[in-house]
C-alpha cells in the first residue's frame, strides 16, 4: 500500500516537472531577457502627454513632448526636457 503511494506521488512530481519545463521553452526565455521587446510603452517619435498634476495650470499642449529615447530601463528621454521620465509620469494613451 505505502509503494503505490510513493509511486504515484513520484509519478505527480514527474509530471510538474514536465509541465514546468514546457513553459520555460526557448520563446519563454527571450521574453524574460528583453522584457521591451513585445510591450513597449513608447516609442522614439511618439508624443506623450505629461499627468496635469505634474504640471498644474497648464494646458494639454503644453503637456505633451515628443520621445527622443527609450532607454533599457523602460524610461525615456524627450525631446525640451531634462531627465529621465517613467511611465507613471504620462497620460494613459484612450483607444
Amino acid at each position: 500500500m505505502l509503494g503505490g503511494v510513493v509511486l504515484a506521488a513520484g509519478a505527480v512530481g514527474t509530471i510538474g516537472a514536465v509541465l514546468m519545463k514546457k513553459k520555460s521553452g526557448p520563446g519563454r526565455r527571450r521574453e524574460r531577457e528583453d522584457p521591451s521587446a513585445n510591450n513597449t510603452w513608447a516609442r522614439p517619435g511618439m508624443k506623450v502627454v505629461f499627468r496635469a498634476e505634474l504640471m498644474p495650470g497648464r494646458e494639454t499642449s503644453e503637456r505633451t513632448f515628443r520621445v527622443v529615447t527609450l532607454l533599457r530601463s523602460g524610461r525615456v528621454l524627450l525631446e525640451g526636457v531634462s531627465g529621465e521620465h517613467a511611465e507613471k509620469e504620462f497620460e494613459r494613451i484612450r483607444g
